[in-house]
C-alpha cells in the first residue's frame, strides 16, 4: 500500500465511523433518555428509572455521570435527555434562581411553563451542609456555622459546583458574615479524602452522603436556615407523558418511598460496599415494589470493548479530520508569509485552552455526548500538525526548489511531486504527535457523555475504586504507545531512509 492510499483510507474509516455513530444515536433516539449527575446518589436515581421504565415496557438508556446541574438542565431543555434526577432546593436556589420560588407548587408552575415536569417528591431531603472531623470540631469547640466566625485561618475544600452556585459558597458566606479566605475547589468525592488527611478542615456535605457515619464526621447545623429543602424529583419533558405515559407513571412508583435513612443506605452499599449502582436500585426497588429485577452484570471484557470502540471512534474521526484541515492550513502558511502568522498564531492560541473549559464551550453548540467531544479533540489536533506541515515545507533546500523551477514545473506539481514528499516525514511527525495528546484528552469526553475510556475512570474516582480508574487509564495508556509504534512502523515502510533522518532532525 502506498502513502496515497493510506492518506485516502485515514479519512474513509473516520467517515465510516460517523455514520456508524450516527445510526447508533438514530437507533436510541425511541429510548427513554435518562441522566444523571456525577454523584453516586444521583448514579443510583438513574439507574432505578431505567429499571422502572424498562419494567414498564418501554426502551430506556442512562447517560450516566454527564456532569453538574447546568449540563443536564440544558440537555433536558434541548431534548438530549428526557428525564434526570433533581432537588427542589437546587431547581427554586440556582437553576431557577432569578425567579424568586417560594414554594414547591410555584416551582411546579415555573417548570410547566419551560415545557417540563416533575414527579412529587421521592421522599427524602438531600440537602447541603457543613462539616467537620468530629475532634477537630470539639477541640475548637464549633458546633453550628456561625461558629466559624471564630475561626477565620480554618481551610475550606468545597465540590466545585458549591463554590460558584446561587446557594453555594457566595450567598452562604454573605449571610453568616464568614471571614474566611483560604477556600480550595476540590472533587466532592475527593474533598472527604483532604478532610481525614487534615489538608482541609471544613467541607460541603450532601446529607445523605454515606461518609459521613463513615468517618463519624460533625455536622454544623445551620443555625440561620441558609439552605432550602431538597427534596429529590425526577423532572421530565412534558412531550413524554403523550410520547410514554406509561414511563412517568413507572417514575412516579418511587414517589415517597426513599427517606434520608434509606438513600443514606444505597449511597453506602455502592460506596462502601462495592455495591454497583445498578445492583443497589434492583435491590431496593424489587423489595419496596415486590419485582423481581435482575441487574445484570457487565463483564470487565465488554466493558473494554465498548470503552475501545468509542474511544477509537473519537480520536480516528477527529484525527481524520484534523488531517484532512491541517495539511492544507499548513501549505497555506508556507507559501503566505502574512497569512502563515495569523493561521499558525490561532492553532498556538487553541492549543492554549483547557481542554475540560474547550469541551464545555463546545455543549451549547452541539450538545452533549461524542459530537462536542470529537470537535475539541479535532481542534486540539490542529497544532502539531499545521506546524510541522509549515516547518517540513518552508525547510526545504532552496536548490531543490531552484531545480524544480527550471524543470519548467508549475507551483501545484512542485508542490505534490516535490515538496510534500520532502515534507512527508516531518509532517508524519506532526500527525503522530497529535494522535498521541489525542488518545490521552480523549478520556475527558467522558465527563460530557462521550463514553470511551475516561468512563471507567470517571466512576473510578467518584468511588475511590483504583481497579476501575486502572481499567481507563492502562488501555488509554496501551492505546497511546500502540498509536505512536504504529506510525513509527508507517514511517519506516513508506518513507525512504534517507528522508526519515530529516523527520528525527525536526
Amino acid at each position: 500500500m502506498n502513502r496515497r492510499a493510506i492518506v485516502r483510507l485515514v479519512p474513509m474509516i473516520g467517515i465510516s465511523l460517523a455514520i456508524l455513530s450516527l445510526g447508533s444515536s438514530a437507533v436510541a433516539a425511541d429510548a427513554v433518555r435518562i441522566g444523571s449527575k456525577k454523584f453516586t446518589e444521583s448514579v443510583i436515581l438513574g439507574e432505578a428509572a431505567r429499571l422502572l421504565v424498562t419494567e414498564a415496557g418501554f426502551r430506556a438508556q442512562h447517560r450516566r455521570e454527564l456532569g453538574g446541574t447546568r449540563v443536564l438542565w440544558n440537555a433536558l431543555i434541548r431534548g438530549e435527555i428526557d428525564v434526570y434526577p433533581e432537588y427542589t432546593g437546587t431547581l427554586r436556589a440556582e437553576t431557577l434562581a432569578k425567579l424568586n420560588l417560594k414554594s414547591d407548587e410555584a416551582l411546579g408552575k415555573a417548570l410547566k411553563a419551560r415545557g417540563l415536569r416533575m414527579t412529587p417528591p421521592l421522599g427524602f431531603n438531600n440537602t447541603y451542609a457543613l462539616g467537620m472531623v468530629a475532634d477537630r470540631a470539639k477541640a475548637l469547640d464549633i458546633s453550628k456555622i456561625s461558629d466559624l466566625l471564630n475561626h477565620p485561618r480554618l481551610r475550606f475544600g468545597f465540590g466545585n459546583e458549591f463554590i460558584d452556585r446561587g446557594d453555594g459558597w457566595p450567598a452562604l458566606k454573605q449571610r453568616y458574615g464568614l471571614p474566611q479566605t483560604r477556600i480550595r475547589g476540590l472533587d466532592h468525592d475527593l474533598s472527604y479524602r483532604g478532610l481525614m488527611a487534615g489538608d482541609i478542615d471544613v467541607m460541603d456535605l450532601y446529607s445523605t452522603d454515606a461518609e459521613i457515619a463513615y468517618y463519624r464526621l460533625k455536622v454544623l447545623i445551620d443555625d440561620l436556615g441558609h439552605f432550602p429543602a431538597y427534596r429529590a424529583v425526577f423532572i421530565y419533558r412534558a412531550d413524554l407523558e403523550n410520547r410514554a405515559p406509561g414511563a412517568v407513571l413507572a417514575l412516579a412508583r418511587l414517589s415517597g418511598r426513599l427517606n434520608d435513612d434509606v438513600m443514606a443506605g444505597l449511597n453506602g452499599a455502592v460506596k462502601l460496599k462495592g455495591t454497583s449502582e445498578t445492583q443497589a436500585a434492583a435491590d431496593f426497588i424489587n423489595a419496596e415494589l415486590s419485582l423481581e429485577m435482575t441487574a445484570g452484570k457487565s463483564s470487565i471484557a465488554r466493558r473494554l470493548w465498548e470503552n475501545t470502540l468509542a474511544h477509537l471512534a473519537l480520536v480516528l474521526i477527529s484525527l481524520s479530520a484534523a488531517i484532512s484541515v491541517s495539511i492544507p492550513l499548513g501549505v497555506l502558511a508556507a507559501r503566505r508569509r502574512r497569512t502563515g502568522r495569523m493561521i499558525l498564531g490561532t492553532v498556538g492560541a487553541i492549543q492554549t485552552l483547557p481542554a475540560l473549559a474547550l469541551l464545555v464551550f463546545m455543549i451549547p453548540l452541539l450538545g452533549i455526548g461524542a459530537p462536542p467531544a470529537i470537535v475539541a479533540l479535532f481542534l486540539y489536533s490542529l497544532l502539531p500538525i499545521v506546524r510541522n506541515t509549515h516547518a517540513g515545507l518552508v525547510g526545504i533546500d532552496e536548490p531543490l526548489r531552484r531545480s524544480a523551477l527550471a524543470l519548467g514545473l508549475t507551483e501545484a506539481t512542485q508542490l505534490w511531486r516535490i515538496e510534500l514528499p520532502l515534507a512527508a516525514p516531518v509532517i508524519l511527525a506532526g500527525i503522530k504527535t497529535s494522535a498521541v495528546i489525542n488518545v490521552g484528552t480523549a478520556t475527558l469526553g467522558a465527563l460530557i457523555g462521550a463514553g470511551g475510556y475516561g468512563q471507567p475512570i470517571l466512576t473510578g474516582i467518584r468511588l475511590d475504586n483504583t481497579t476501575l480508574i486502572l481499567e481507563g487509564a492502562i488501555p488509554a495508556a496501551a492505546l497511546a504507545l500502540a498509536v505512536q509504534g504504529a506510525f513509527e512502523i508507517a514511517e519506516r515502510r513508506f518513507i525512504p531512509r534517507g528522508l526519515q533522518t530529516r523527520g528525527e532532525e525536526s
